[in-house]
Parts: structure tokens; sequence; C-alpha cells
């Protein structure tokens, strides 16, 4: 199995609750599509099962076919109805919704279930188990069996763990028999944690390596005085950083953005980054950044300065 070298995160397009935003969301799907993205990632926590649902759609339509994509979704991390208890995390700051943990193996065949009617479609290729920190006995004793059952049965092609840090995700590959990993924001001009232990690890046992959060939630596709980075403001040190890269990158030519989407893909274990876009311009944008020519010199000079960071 393989997937595009730029696949499409349908996060953001769960956001997109109104009539408008469900015309919006449709295309940027075909403007993915046309731009020769053939691999795309979704989650019952992206929009609360909504980003399944038109993707879905999308896909199942004429002129999209099967056999041509690669689809990945998540088990473990669901929104349901309800009001945020002591300890429980609102989903989004969204009222009326939880996010509720549950890697059991029920868990995982009632979300991997309920995602199938969702979307509409009679499989997804990939399945990984979302964001487990914390939950490591419930994952590895729970979720991890389930899904590599249904992989032994061929009820799916693949099976992962997709997460925001590197040190589960590393106990995950050494410890157990998966086929991918889906790492976000640890593998980026930022912040190369990921090439410390997970890499390696990965290229070591043959474990597809996807990287999400490229930009680090928009700091080095947008460097404003206000950039977020991993979801918070960035920091004065973080803004620093990101300047000098852009300085840098700018003698030669290029977008900060180009080097970041590019960067990850030069690691000889990384398979693919994931990206995500709420519009079609977005990915008319993104398809340029992911095709432009960057001199090879740039990247050493880049290596310098995130040495000087350390």
């Amino acid at each position: 199995m393989s997937v595009s070298r730029v696949g499409l995160g349908t996060a953001p397009l769960g956001g997109l609750a109104s009539a408008a935003g469900r015309r919006q969301a449709t295309e940027t799907l075909k403007a993915a599509w046309a731009a020769g993205i053939r691999y795309f990632d979704t989650a019952p926590h992206d929009g609360a099962g909504l980003a399944e649902q038109r993707l879905g759609a999308f896909l199942t339509g004429a002129g999209h076919p099967r056999a041509e994509t690669t689809v990945s979704t998540k088990v473990g991390r669901l929104p349901v109805p309800g009001e945020p208890a002591p300890g429980d995390e609102a989903f989004h700051g969204a009222p009326g919704l939880v996010t509720v943990r549950d890697y059991s193996a029920d868990g995982v065949y009632r979300s991997l279930a309920e995602s199938l009617e969702r979307s509409g479609l009679d499989a997804f290729d990939i399945v990984f188990i979302h964001d487990p920190d914390g939950c490591w006995e419930q994952a590895v004793s729970g979720a991890y069996p389930a899904l590599a059952r249904l992989r032994d049965e061929g009820a799916v092609r693949a099976m992962g763990a997709a997460m925001n840090q590197t040190a589960m995700l590393t106990r995950f590959v050494t410890e157990t028999d998966l086929d991918c990993v889906l790492v976000a924001g640890r593998y980026s001009l930022l912040d190369r944690s990921a090439a410390d232990e997970l890499l390696p690890a990965c290229a070591e046992r043959a474990v597809g390596v996807l990287v999400g959060g490229v930009f680090n939630s928009g700091i080095l596709a947008n460097l404003a005085p206000d950039a977020v980075y991993d979801r918070a403001p960035a920091s004065e040190a973080v803004l620093r950083h990101a300047r000098a890269l852009g300085e840098r990158c700018a003698e030669y030519g290029v977008p900060l953005a180009a080097a970041a989407l590019r960067f990850p893909l030069r690691h000889p274990a990384v398979t693919g980054v994931v990206v995500g876009a709420r519009s079609a311009q977005e990915i008319t944008v993104n398809a340029a950044l992911a095709s432009m020519t960057i001199p090879e010199e740039l990247w050493p000079e880049l290596d310098v300065l995130e040495a000087e960071e350390r």
C-alpha cells in the first residue's frame, strides 16, 4: 500500500458546519483530487464525525475510483453529547459535547462501525489509535490487539498510532507490530524531536511514517506577531527562531511555508506529510509549495539554525 507524498487532513473540513461550509468542503476536496492528492486522513473527532461524512460522500461519488485512494481514520477518541464534568475534556470548547477516550476492543469495533456508517465507505485502509496519552495499558491490551485482528482478517490493510508526542509512539514501534505512525508537530523546522528516537526506530523496523502539523499550528505558514505555535500563542523565543528561518529561506527566494512542507519529506523514514486545508485556495497554495524547487544549499543552513537553538 502506498500514499501520495502529500495527503489531506480533514480536521478543518469538520469545522465547516453551515450549508455554505458544506459547499466549501466539497470544493476543497475537489481541488485536492485535481491536485493529485489520493491520501485522505480523517477521524470521528474531526467535527464530531462531520469530516468523515463529507469525505465519504465525496469519495463515493462519480469519478473517484476507490482503488486509487488510501483513506485512514482513527479510534479511541470520540465526541459524545454531554456537559464536561471535572476532569472531562471539552470537545474543542463546543457546548454540549465532551471527548471520551475508549481504547477497549469493544470501543474500537464500535467506533469503526460508526465511522463506516457515517462515511458510507466499505472499508478504511489504515486505522490509527488516536492520541492514547496516559492510556498505554488499555491501548496496548485493547485497541492494539483488536486492530491487529482486523488487519489479520483483511478488514483493514494497515494499523498504526497517531499522536502529538514521540515517546509513546516510539514505544508502540518497538513493543508492538504497527505498520505505520502519524506524528504531528514533532518533525518540523521548529521541532525535530522525532528524529531522536522515533524515526530511527521506524526505519529499523520498516514502519511507515506520516508527518502532520508541518506548519506547527500555523506559525510556519503565516509568520505574524500573533502567530500560533502548537495551538498556543508563540513565545518570543519561538518567534525569533521562526523569523531567522524565514530570513534564511528568503535569501534563497524560498517561502518559509515551502521549506516547512518539504522538510519532513527529506528524511528516508518519512513516507508522506498530511496537511489540512479548509478551502480550494489553500489546496492550490499547498500544491504550489509542494512542487517548488528548493536549492539543496538551503537545508544545511537551516540545520545550523536549528542546532544553534538547541
